[in-house]
Parts: structure tokens; C-alpha cells; sequence
């Protein structure tokens, strides 16, 4: 097990300067929304959050300041809460006295669905560098949606949501962003029981080496939860915490900071941030309580009451479940592309044979790049005139924010300013253009080597237009930095005069760079432009970490993607593009409600019907706080049954997730069930959007044990059969080998796929005194089986190659059954199989009346 010690950064500990609590504290301030009511006590204090069923689900004792502040240089959890408030009622306004002087003062709202409170005023604010909404603890512990703020057990949800760009989740943390890893949770400790040797709250680092992001998801048990956002933490023995805080981002931000915190070659290293025009003043968040059941519309009537970014797919918002479809992976030659997403029903595409497209301003996609088999290339344009016409959004897979040396004009020839930097110092004596060491005023974090997001040695400076790498800082003066490389990444060595600037630039994981957080502005507008002059409605922000390597956290990635949605609805008539992006971050969330990362059985694995360790960290992470869970990338493999990829559908819809469907023209042509998986991916996808399927029947779609045949009668009706498969693997010796099959439902035909793995003359399967003989030789991978009541042999894909003869006589009886294969193999040696025995169940009506 791949475990970093890390402290626990529990809320429930942090230790919180305030008044002596008081035991005589009175209910200054109480307010009934919809759903439920908080009271405020004289301290500031939330001291209830009652639902109206009358639970309380405020601690006993509780020590929930509705508002803290931070100290520049505190540690980051040492936070100062009110020792007194007052009221003006008819103004609406709390003033809040806190132990250092400051008064704080908040207005609030009571909207019905949720209560608002924003910050208009704060005195003694010269050390204040944070404001912090919470920590609000509450007694849930069951699902903790940390991207977004929200906590609940199955009754009621309690969330906090920040309404505006500058107001983020979590506490206080360096960076402004969580450092990934796990933490051990159990969401039902009678169903998941602790091993011993583990205890809840407990930190693990992932898995893998750093690199491998397939790798980070390491540990299989429900009771590992991968962090997502730390907007709600759990607190061991209270509940939970809910938190956003405000930064004033006016002045520079020393922080150390990593994504990947566990990881030697991504430790922590310091880092200066750039001061940007934003400030606490205007802060402000929601507060509500719901029913478990409408929590998502609770949020929903937030959104839009408070005008807060709504985008919609399909004419829904994003968050809609009814809005999740499958999108399609396209891979190679584009000729049948459009045809095979107009019959699957798909209405998104991103296109991955195109490969991954580097941000570069000199580059807007244009000309011949589209290829073909049987014609000559066309461009994007041509393409989109195409598909925009038949309501598919088409786009492409780019590294969002990462600046590639000869790939980017803001690198290459000469590095633009806005290029995101560690620390800037200043040369203290001249440097000629072959020098190979310098001096600098002040080494700073220079002797650190790397950057977070890079290995060791991804050291490189930026003297005016050149950009070179070192290997040394010397500790002592005169502060020399060694073994210089002059004129890198395609820049010219140049003499630099004394006094100059000298700055250290952040690496991004590709070797490359990153605008720093008033560049990215440019880079938002630069691919809404390309988008729009492509006719392009969709996108994959692969890289979008890229967002966060300024240091600015969550508030970075929110103003890139603000930006990008803004930019591009101005030249687009109000519309909304289609956004993919390689995580989920707080800040992204309100604008992009699908994130097919990963894929294949690291997620989903459709024929042995089985969660993948990805999968599981997805949708349970996704999941709590309402984004849609994913099987990431699942490529079509040409040897899969119909019932495969109908299992991929009915899991998609059971689980309310979506998925990339990964095609290209030679994996389905070579299939031999094209025909029939064409049509069941089309009936599940038409019956998705009509929306029929109820929650108890999605509940039933999730079954590992079963798959399921949808065959649609006309539109809003359906018939549903549940499907039982053995898949058994054996090798058989001795001519013959007995395999046990269980048939859950009524006596019935067998229906069977029999695979050998090696060259075999003759052989028979048998159930009881009934035996169906084949005297046909089979090579390896080839399929004896049934299709359409027939046997046939087929080729390692299942297409058809000779039609044996018509299949009766074997019955498979309801309960536990014996098959015997016998095989006789071209080399009398072992033949290694695989028996595949579907049993039907009954059929039932699905859809509207």
C-alpha cells in the first residue's frame, strides 16, 4: 500500500481564536427558508441547521462561526472568529467584532431556497489576507461533495455555494487548490467496516509513480475516497465542515504549493504569485437546506436566482441528468464518421485521431487537416458545416494551457512577459552571451530545484527575450547560479546588463510553460476565436491543471473558463460550446457537465461487467456532488458482443454517467454484430433522451450481475429483457472438460459463444443426453455460436463464415446445468476455451403511456 504521511487537516481541529464560549449564548439571528432554518447566536455562530422534519443537524456544541478571518502569515489553520455580533434588522446587516478590532459587515437575504450572505465592509483589514466563510460543521458524514460545498445522508443535503468568481471552496490552503490524494471513509460503516490498522479521516497518497495519472488511482475498497475539492471535509467524531474563502489577491502570495503533493519529483516548492485586481470586499455565499431528493434543484434555483453561469447541452442545463449522453471518440480516417454518429443517436464528438493540438496563437486550425481514405483532406469548416447541420458538436482534443517550445509563438523566438513565473530576482552583474554562470541580488527559492508540476532539473530562467537552464545556486554570496545553458527553447543567448530582471518560470509536466493568470485571458479568447472561425461546438480541455500551476487555485480555473464561455457566447449568438476537460475542479463545475477522462477497464470493464479502480474513485467523487460519473474513453473492440455494448449503455444510464464511445471506420467495419449494435446502441440512446427510465429502474440497470437487451417498439416504448452471462474460461485436457452454468430464469434455448484459442479438427457440446456435434475445423479466436436460432461459425470478431446447421435440441433448464466441451486439437495437446452462455429473462414494457 503506497502511503505519505501527512498531517490530518481535519476541521474539526483547527484551532479557532474566539471569545470564551459562553453558556448563556442567545439565538440573535434565526431564518426559515423552504426546507429548514439556521440560527445564529451572539458569537456569530451557526448553533442550528434544523430541516423540517425537525432534525437537527448542527453538533452539539457546535463551533461554527458563519464568518473567520486570516492573519497574513498565520499557519493556515489558525483562524480568528467573532467575539461579539449586532443586528440591524431593518437593514438587513450583521456587524461582526472579531478580537483584533475588525468589524465585518454582512448583508443578508432570505430567497425562500437558500439564505445569501455577503461581506460589504471589513475594518483593520491591512493584515488580513483571507476571509473565510464557515468552517460550519454539520452531523452528516454519509456523501460529502467536496467539488461544490454540499453534505448529505439520504434525507436532507446542506451545501454552501460561493456567487461569485473570487469566493472559492475550502478553507485557506496554500495555492488555493487541494493537493490530491485519499482519504479513508467509510460512506456505510455496516456495509464498509474499517479493517483494523485504519481509522476515518486517515490521508493516503495515490498510487503510481507521479506521471502515470492511470496509476494515481490505486486503492480498490469503497471505504478509499479520492479527494476532489475540499469545499466539505470530513471531521472524525462531529460530521463534517462546510467552507469557501475569499482572498485578496491584490498583493503577492508567497505559497508552497503541489498538485501532487506526494510525489518526489512534484514535492511542494515555494512560489511568489502575481497580484490580480480581486478582493474579499463583495464576497458572499449560499446557504441551504433541502430534501437529499431535490438538492440538485435546490442548486439549480440558486444558480439562476443569483445569475450565476447556466449552460445548457440539448436544451438542458448541464447538471441535468437528462442532459448526460454519450459522446463519440473518433479515431483515424474521417469518411464514415458523420455517418455512424447520425445512426448511434450521438450528438457530441471529439475527435482523437486528430491528435492532441498545443495552444499557439499563430495556429487557428485552418486549411486541409481533415483525412481521408477515399478523398483528399478538408478542412475543419467543411466539416462542421456538417455536422452542426445534423445538431452533432464536433471538436478536438488540446493540452488547454500548455505552451510548448516550437510549438508556441509565446515561447518561441521570443518568450512573452505574461509567461507564469516562480520568483523574480535581479542580475548583480553584467552577463555576456557565452557566460556560463551569473550573479544574482537576492537567490530566493532559485537553489529549489524543479517546479511542482515537473521532475528535478526543469530549471529555467527568462533575461529579457532569452531563456536559459541552470544546474546550482550557491548558498553563500556573491549568489552565483551555475551551469547555465544559454539561448534554450529556441531563444537567442544575448549579453544582459546589470540590474536587469531575472525570473524563475513555472514548467508545466510536458516540459513547457504557462501564461500567468492575466495571460490566460488572451489564451480563453484565442480558443473561442479558433472554435468560432472552425464552426467547432466543442472542445477537450485535456492539461486543465493548467489552470492551477499560477497558484491562484480554484479562482484561476474559474476566470480562464468564465472567460472561454463569455468570449465565445459573444461571438456565437449566446451559445454555449460543449467542454470536456481532463479533471474536475471547483470552478469548473458550473460551466462543464461531462468529464470523460481515463477509460477502458480502468473505469468500466463492460464484458466481465465489472467498476474498474478508476471508475470507483469517479463515481463516487463525481457522484456526491451531483457531476456526472464516466466511464472515460471506451474503445470499441471489434470482437465485442451487441450485449457488451448494450451493458456499456444500461450501466451509463443506471449510474446517470456518460462516456466517449471510441470508433474508428476499421474497428466497426470488421465486426460481424455491426448491424445489431448499431441498433441497440441507437434504442438505449433515443430511450435516454426521452428520459423513461425511473429511478428504481436505473437502480436495476446498475446490477453487476446482469446485462440487458432494449429493443424499441415505437418512440416512448420500449421492451426490456434482463440477461444473465456465464463467461467461462477452461482449458480442456483429455478431450473433454464439464463447466457449471446457473440460469437464474425459466428453461430455455442455450445460447451460447464457444471460442478456442488453438487450431482444434472436431468437438461437441452437451447438456444432459442431448449434444450438439461440430465437425467443422476451427481456428484460433474463431466462435462457434448461435445467431437468430442458427449455428454458425464465425472469425475472431463474430462475423459469419460458415452457417453449420439449425440449432435445436439443447435446453438449458432454470437452475444449475453441466455443459461438456469436447474438443479435439490439431496438436492432441490442451486447447485453452471460452464458453459464453447468455440466459433470458422475461421481457417487460418500459416507457410512457
Amino acid at each position: 500500500m503506497n502511503r505519505w504521511v501527512k498531517p490530518i487537516l481535519s476541521i474539526a481541529t483547527i484551532p479557532v481564536i474566539s471569545a470564551s464560549a459562553n453558556a448563556n449564548t442567545i439565538d440573535f439571528l434565526s431564518l426559515r427558508t423552504a426546507f429548514g432554518s439556521i440560527k445564529i447566536d451572539d458569537l456569530g455562530r451557526v448553533r442550528s441547521l434544523k430541516s423540517n422534519n425537525g432534525k437537527e443537524y448542527s453538533p452539539a456544541n457546535s463551533n461554527s462561526p458563519l464568518i473567520t478571518l486570516h492573519l497574513e502569515g498565520s499557519p493556515n489553520s489558525k483562524l480568528i472568529s467573532p467575539k461579539s455580533i449586532k443586528l440591524e434588522r431593518n437593514l438587513q446587516l450583521i456587524r461582526a467584532t472579531f478580537p483584533n478590532g475588525s468589524v465585518a459587515t454582512i448583508r443578508w437575504r432570505n430567497e425562500g431556497s437558500h439564505l445569501v450572505f455577503e461581506l460589504k465592509a471589513l475594518t483593520h483589514r491591512e493584515k488580513i489576507d483571507n476571509v473565510v466563510w464557515g468552517p460550519v460543521q454539520t452531523t452528516i458524514t454519509k456523501t460529502l461533495g467536496d467539488l461544490i460545498g454540499v453534505v448529505r445522508d439520504g434525507f436532507t443535503a446542506i451545501g454552501m455555494i460561493g456567487l461569485d468568481d473570487n469566493t472559492i471552496g475550502g478553507p485557506v490552503v496554500d495555492g488555493d487548490c487541494h493537493g490530491l490524494g485519499y482519504i479513508v471513509h467509510s460512506p456505510d460503516p455496516v456495509k464498509y467496516p474499517l479493517p483494523p490498522g485504519l481509522k476515518e479521516g486517515q490521508w493516503f497518497n495515490l498510487g503510481g509513480d507521479g506521471v502515470n495519472d492511470v496509476a494515481f488511482s490505486s486503492h480498490r475498497e469503497e471505504f478509499f475516497r479520492q479527494v476532489f475539492g475540499n469545499a466539505v471535509q470530513l471531521a472524525p467524531g462531529i460530521g463534517s465542515t462546510l467552507a469557501y474563502h475569499s482572498r485578496n489577491r491584490r498583493k503577492p502570495t508567497n505559497v508552497v504549493f503541489s498538485l501532487l503533493p506526494g510525489f518526489q519529483g512534484s514535492r511542494p516548492r515555494h512560489m511568489v504569485t502575481d497580484p490580480v485586481a480581486a478582493d474579499y470586499i463583495g464576497s458572499k455565499v449560499a446557504l441551504y437546506i433541502s430534501p437529499d431528493s431535490q438538492g440538485l434543484q435546490t442548486i439549480e434555483k440558486v444558480i439562476r436566482k443569483e445569475g450565476l453561469p447556466y449552460p445548457t447541452f440539448d436544451g438542458k442545463w448541464v447538471h441535468d441528468p437528462a442532459a448526460n449522453h454519450t459522446d463519440m471518440a473518433w479515431y483515424g480516417p474521417h469518411d464514415r464518421m458523420i455517418e455512424y454518429a447520425s445512426a448511434l443517436g450521438i450528438k457530441g464528438i471529439q475527435d482523437e485521431g486528430q491528435g492532441e493540438y498545443y495552444a499557439n496563437p499563430a495556429d487557428h486550425w485552418l486549411g486541409n487537416r481533415v483525412g481521408m481514405a477515399h478523398s483528399n483532406p478538408i478542412s475543419y469548416r467543411d466539416l462542421t458545416a456538417q455536422t452542426n447541420n445534423l445538431g452533432i458538436k464536433y471538436g478536438l482534443h488540446t493540452l488547454c494551457l500548455f505552451l510548448q517550445p516550437g510549438r508556441c509563438s509565446d515561447v518561441t523566438p521570443v518568450p512573452n512577459p505574461g509567461l507564469q513565473t516562480i520568483l523574480r530576482t535581479h542580475l548583480a552583474k553584467p552577463l555576456n552571451e557565452s557566460a556560463t554562470n551569473l550573479v544574482v541580488t537576492d537567490p530566493s527559492f532559485l537553489g529549489e530545484d524543479g517546479t511542482w508540476p515537473m521532475r528535478d532539473g526543469s530549471n529555467t530562467l527568462r533575461i529579457g527575450s532569452e531563456l536559459l537552464t541552470y544546474t546550482a545556486v550557491s548558498s553563500n554570496p556573491p549568489y552565483v547560479v551555475s551551469g547555465l545553458k544559454r539561448g534554450v527553447a529556441g531563444t537567442k543567448a544575448q549579453a544582459h546588463p546589470a540590474g536587469v530582471e531575472l525570473a524563475k518560470l513555472q514548467m508545466n509536466c510536458y516540459n513547457g510553460y504557462c501564461p500567468d493568470i492575466n495571460l490566460m485571458l488572451d489564451y480563453a479568447d484565442y480558443y473561442a476565436k479558433v472554435m468560432t472561425e472552425n464552426g467547432m461546438e466543442y472542445i477537450d480541455y485535456d492539461g486543465l491543471e493548467s489552470t492551477v500551476y499560477q497558484s491562484q487555485g480554484y479562482f484561476g480555473v474559474r476566470r480562464f473558463i468564465r472567460r472561454f464561455f463569455e468570449t465565445y457566447a459573444k461571438l456565437n449568438h449566446g451559445k454555449f460550446p460543449r467542454v470536456m476537460g481532463a479533471g474536475v475542479f471547483p470552478g469548473e463545475w458550473e460551466y462543464v457537465g461531462n468529464c470523460n477522462v481515463g477509460g477502458g477497464n480502468n473505469m468500466f470493464d463492460p464484458v466481465h461487467n465489472r467498476w474498474g479502480i478508476e471508475g470507483k474513485d469517479m463515481r463516487v467523487g463525481f457522484g456526491s456532488s451531483y457531476f456526472a460519473p464516466t466511464f472515460g474513453i471506451q474503445d470499441f473492440q471489434s470482437d465485442w458482443s451487441a450485449l457488451d455494448v448494450e451493458n456499456l449503455q444500461a450501466k451509463a444510464i443506471g449510474w446517470d454517467a456518460t462516456y466517449m464511445f471510441g470508433l474508428s471506420q476499421t474497428a466497426v467495419e470488421r465486426s460481424g454484430e455491426k448491424g445489431a449494435i448499431f441498433k441497440a446502441f441507437r434504442a438505449w440512446e433515443d430511450a435516454r433522451s426521452e428520459g423513461i427510465f425511473s429511478a428504481d429502474m436505473k437502480t436495476l440497470l446498475q446490477n453487476l450481475d446482469l446485462k440487458f437487451h432494449l429493443e424499441k417498439l415505437r418512440k416512448g416504448q420500449y421492451r426490456l429483457t434482463p440477461v444473465s452471462e456465464a463467461r467461462l474460461a477452461a482449458t480442456v485436457d483429455s478431450g473433454y472438460r464439464d463447466l457449471s452454468v446457473k440460469n437464474p430464469f425459466a428453461e430455455q434455448s442455450l445460447d451460447f459463444a464457444f471460442r478456442v484459442d488453438k487450431p482444434v479438427l472436431s468437438g461437441s457440446l452437451s447438456i444432459g443426453f442431448e449434444t450438439v456435434p461440430f465437425e467443422h475445423r476451427l481456428e484460433a479466436g474463431q466462435y462457434l455460436m448461435v445467431r437468430n436460432g442458427d449455428l454458425i461459425l464465425a472469425d475472431k470478431y463474430r462475423k459469419e463464415l460458415v452457417r453449420l446447421a439449425s440449432h435445436q435440441g439443447l435446453r438449458l433448464k432454470k437452475g444449475d446445468s453441466l455443459i461438456r466441451i469436447e474438443v479435439a486439437s490439431a496438436d492432441g495437446k490442451p486447447v485453452p476455451t471460452e464458453l459464453t452462455v447468455w440466459a433470458w429473462g422475461s421481457p417487460r414494457l418500459v416507457g410512457k403511456k
